[in-house]
């Protein structure tokens, strides 16, 4: 056998070896992030909910998920232990990193201009964009197309099929 025979073989032996350990490396952090769980950190479970931790025992974990609603979980439920920021962000829609020292932008121009007057638009015409003259363009060519279809159908043609 030669080297070139083999080489298919190295590759995918390389690639399978690649991606379990990629795998595992994976499946060990997940692991240590919930074997790191601390009562009161903020968790989302594997099927997308979000709870407060309120007891952690060895394969289950008890969650407070509202006032008066303890759920009993087991620990590989758990898709992410959130940090405070981002459980307060996403569950109660509190922003804690904002800073109130930047300059607050208007969503209106009004502010930014010199006078607090209101712009008097007495002078000011409506500006016609030419819908007008399209509109009568393509009602001119309406009929243009009727008339050539009734000379198409003059010729002998017949719209039977």
């Amino acid at each position: 056998m030669s080297l070139v025979t083999l080489l298919p073989f190295i590759v995918l032996i390389g690639a399978m070896f690649l991606m379990t350990r990629s795998a595992k490396k994976k499946q060990q952090a997940a692991a240590q992030m919930r074997n790191d769980m601390q009562p009161g950190s903020g968790v989302r479970t594997i099927g997308g909910m979000y709870a407060t931790v309120k007891e952690v025992n060895e394969d289950t974990v008890l969650l407070d998920a509202g006032p008066g609603v303890d759920l009993l979980f087991a620990k590989n439920a758990i898709g992410a232990v959130l940090s405070d920021d981002e459980y307060n962000r996403i569950v109660h829609g509190i922003e804690h990193d904002l800073k109130t020292d930047e300059a607050v932008v208007p969503d209106d121009a009004s502010s930014l201009t010199e006078t607090d007057e209101p712009a008097d638009s007495s002078d000011d015409q409506p500006i016609d964009l030419g819908k007008k003259e399209a509109a009568e363009e393509t009602a001119d060519e309406e009929p243009k197309k009727a008339d050539d279809a009734e000379l198409k159908k003059s010729d002998g043609e017949s719209d039977a099929k």
